[in-house]
């Protein structure tokens, strides 16, 4: 077949590298289907007009010429924009079929008919250019794509309309933006048949992470209804992560985020002069998530095979259909930001001198801008748009990017990860906050505020100007190191942001952090919730647990989920996670948990750490822990977990916290699980043989340990100047627990600030023949350097002795 002198091709005799035919669109639905189908991947069937057809009708109407002059006229300065696509588009709409194109379109479609069983078949008529989807350039919505188009006459219609779409002011604009000669882009129409997914479900799905290019997740979204809504912004869809390495391994459903969205509305079908409208969720679907494990695996299998096939990050469309319950890949297209991001360097943001905070959102990007906010609540009001301002609406579409290219950052109503905003908000290199759910009615026209995306994957807007500090670590010739250098995180909102920094591992994951921030709730609460004495805090657990009928079942999942985001960036490494060190006090602040918790004169050494595990007063609370471990480690996949445990005063509650994990299927040494203990008090240094013989390895808590060696409240600032870790005292302990974990051939790392701050404090650990050095991500590349720096001083003074 002479692929370049045919009108119409069936998708299953096009390739990928049939862009100039036939756009980058259909020459990729082109190559799944001739290609991908043996391996099981589902892609609606259809056909494509070739860019000859395209000039056929070009031709055929006499417009070639006077497209040209419309086009010289504009950039000449005679004529705008609009009068320009406007001009531009009457030619193509007003213009009649060659009687050959319109032939062959027409058969094809009865051929869908024939192989369908359907007369007047449902199909989506899709724009795809020649220039479309290159790998560094995306024409994200650019073209008009028209569904549920019913019937042959119908078909030519929206393909006319196809057509025109090329010069719409926001496909003129991009291709000038890019270089590209509009004069010798040419349009192909796709032609498919269309999944049931007004009845089922839709979104986009991406082979990495949009916000940080991490690469081992697959990103989905999902919404009811058809999938433009998700596309454009319109609805706030479902989020889920999936964990690339698990996904061929069938025990596991490493399904490590769901985030529920509102999805206030669907779009379904219409009628013949409306072909599509949106309607109102119920409120079923609204509290329903909208894919089950099995659909996310699917989904998530399906992306890997395709990103394997292309050999490069992928952005994919999906659907189900709500008749059969079949899944669909609707489109492919390589993902065109993160491929793009150089990987030696990772630019930072801090902010100081915060206002108040004012909304939340999701956090696009991972920058931070102050700026006055420009407040555009209708696209008939763009051009009110004040440069360099902070734009503000409900929702994008393409017809907004002109507008966006002169913002400083973006906040919008509504949106996903993978909306219209978001997806134009990377490409330009802004700070975004979308899917606020009410920004347009908190914020205010000519309000000052600071936009930062620089504090997880929640974007917060403050009032006011706030002080923003950048930082660039470079990690283009970092040495090795025979000492590793861990990482210490807390977050799993920042976590994957720092995926590129070459760490040994996580050698402290905070767990009182997914706690307070994801769960919110004492898990005594959980366990004793008919006992709650406040109706108040009883409404509150019922919202947040209302997915689960078992509330012990929340706290565990979610504790699970969080810390499987942090096992993930650094999988295959071990991430060392300490169980829940919150002192009384802390406690009693979650949700139920003043009833549980004592009043306590110094919590610090108090009621914390190993005594919780095993008292009556918590063990349950301990128990609903370990099952979450158990969950990350069996049901997630994650063996790279470690358990630590802290403010452990004997050997006697050793074996007793050890017993309690044993009885919730926590033994150590069962397939591989590693247990720590923290050395944070004397007795853990004096005793530090005989804690030997009950864990793996020993992580040096300095804070704790100068604190409980010198007898000075390290938050004292009456004593604030004798803290110090580098004390003669402090540093004794910390040589005789390393001295004696290694005697054991047990590892022993040091978890505190000390090293970054002080560059000696690194010498004397490595003098020491300390395993690890845990830091924060931000004194990692300092502490990577100072660590080298000893150890080549400690070789050559062995090569001087």
């Amino acid at each position: 077949m002479n692929k370049t002198r045919t009108l119409v091709l069936d998708f299953r005799h096009l390739r990928r590298d049939d862009v100039s035919i036939v756009g980058g669109k259909n020459a990729s639905l082109g190559e799944m289907i001739s290609q991908l189908a043996a391996e099981g991947i589902a892609v609606p069937s259809g056909f494509a007009t070739s860019a000859d057809a395209y000039w056929s009708y070009v031709e055929f109407n006499n417009i070639r010429s006077k497209m040209a002059n419309c086009l010289d006229e504009w950039q000449s300065g005679k004529t705008s924009l609009a009068e320009t696509g406007r001009a531009v588009r009457d030619l193509f709409l007003r213009g009649d079929w060659p009687q050959d194109v319109a032939q062959s379109i027409t058969t094809a479609y009865r051929g869908l008919e024939r192989e369908a069983g359907q007369d007047d078949l449902s199909v989506a008529v899709r724009s795809s250019a020649t220039a479309e989807d290159l790998p560094d350039a995306s024409f994200a919505g650019q073209q008009e794509t028209f569904l549920n188009v019913q019937g042959a006459d119908a078909v030519l219609r929206a393909c006319r309309r196809c057509y025109a779409s090329l010069f719409t002011d926001r496909a003129l604009s991009y291709r000038q933006l890019n270089g590209f000669d509009h004069m010798k882009v040419a349009l192909s129409i796709g032609v498919q048949r269309m999944v049931r997914t007004d009845l089922g479900s839709s979104g986009v799905m991406f082979s990495i992470d949009t916000d940080t290019g991490f690469d081992k997740v697959v990103l989905i979204n999902a919404a009811w209804g058809l999938g433009e809504n998700v596309v454009q912004g319109a609805v706030d869809p479902d989020e889920y992560q999936l964990f690339k390495p698990f996904l061929a391994d069938e025990r596991v459903t490493p399904v490590i985020e769901r985030r529920k969205g509102e999805k206030a509305i669907k779009m379904v079908f219409g009628d013949a002069e409306h072909p599509t409208r949106n309607v109102s969720t119920s409120r079923k679907e609204r509290d329903a998530y909208v894919l089950g494990d099995d659909d996310l695996l699917q989904l998530a299998r399906w992306a890997v095979q395709i990103e394997k096939h292309y050999g490069c990050a992928m952005d994919m469309e999906w659907g189900k259909d709500g008749l059969t319950g079949e899944l669909f890949i609707l489109q492919a297209r390589p993902e065109t930001i993160q491929s793009r991001r150089e990987g030696n360097s990772i630019k930072t943001y801090s902010l100081s001198e915060r206002g108040e905070v004012l909304c939340k959102g999701l956090a696009i990007g991972d920058g931070a801008v102050t700026g006055r906010i420009c407040l555009i609540e209708s696209a008939k009001d763009i051009d009110r748009f004040v440069d360099g301002s902070i734009l503000v609406t409900e929702i994008t579409d393409p017809d907004w990017t002109p507008v966006m290219k002169r913002a400083a950052a973006i906040i919008t109503d509504h949106g996903g990860r993978t909306s219209h905003a978001a997806i134009v908000s990377r490409e330009l290199g802004l700070p975004a906050v979308v899917g606020v759910g009410n920004a347009t009615y908190l914020l205010h026209d000519g309000q000052d505020v600071t936009v930062s995306c620089a504090e997880g994957d929640e974007g917060i807007v403050y009032a006011g100007t706030a002080t923003i500090e950048a930082s660039e670590l470079d990690m283009s010739s970092l040495p090795e190191t025979k000492t590793q250098i861990m990482l210490n995180l807390a977050n799993p909102g920042t976590a994957l942001r720092w995926w590129r920094l070459p760490s040994d591992g996580i050698g402290l994951a905070r767990m009182e952090f997914v706690v307070s921030n994801t769960i919110k709730v004492h898990p005594m609460a959980l366990v004793n919730f008919d006992q709650l004495k406040s109706e108040e805090e009883r409404v509150r657990i019922e919202t947040l647990t209302a997915d689960y009928t078992d509330k012990k079942d929340y706290f565990v999942d979610n504790l699970a989920r969080g810390l499987a985001r942090l096992c993930a960036v650094a999988h295959p490494k071990p991430i060392i996670i300490r169980m829940s060190d919150f002192k009384s006090n802390e406690y009693a602040g979650l949700l139920g948990g003043r009833q549980f918790e004592l009043d306590e004169e110094n919590p610090m050494i108090g009621f914390r750490g190993a005594s919780r595990y095993y008292s009556p007063r918590y063990r349950q609370g301990f128990e609903l822990e370990c099952q979450a471990i158990k969950r990350l480690r069996d049901e997630l996949g994650f063996t790279n977990a470690v358990v630590m445990i802290p403010f452990c005063r004997t050997v006697e509650e050793a074996i007793k916290v050890l017993g309690v994990m044993a009885d919730n299927g926590l033994k150590r040494g069962d397939k591989g699980l590693e247990v720590y203990v923290m050395c944070e008090i004397p007795s853990n240094v004096i005793l530090a043989a005989d804690y030997a013989d009950h864990f793996d390895g020993f992580s040096i808590g300095s804070n704790d340990l100068t604190q409980l060696t010198l007898g000075v409240d390290r938050d004292s600032e009456l004593l604030s100047g004798l803290f110090d870790e580098q004390n003669a005292a402090v540093k004794w302990m910390i040589r005789h627990v390393i001295e004696e974990a290694r005697e054991k051939g047990c590892k022993v790392g040091l978890c505190g600030q000390a090293p970054s701050d002080h560059p000696e404090f690194a010498d004397f650990l490595v003098e020491c023949g300390i395993s690890s050095i845990s830091v924060t991500p931000d004194s990692f590349l300092a502490v990577k350097l100072q660590v080298a720096q000893s150890e080549q001083k400690g070789q050559e003074s062995l090569g001087a002795a």
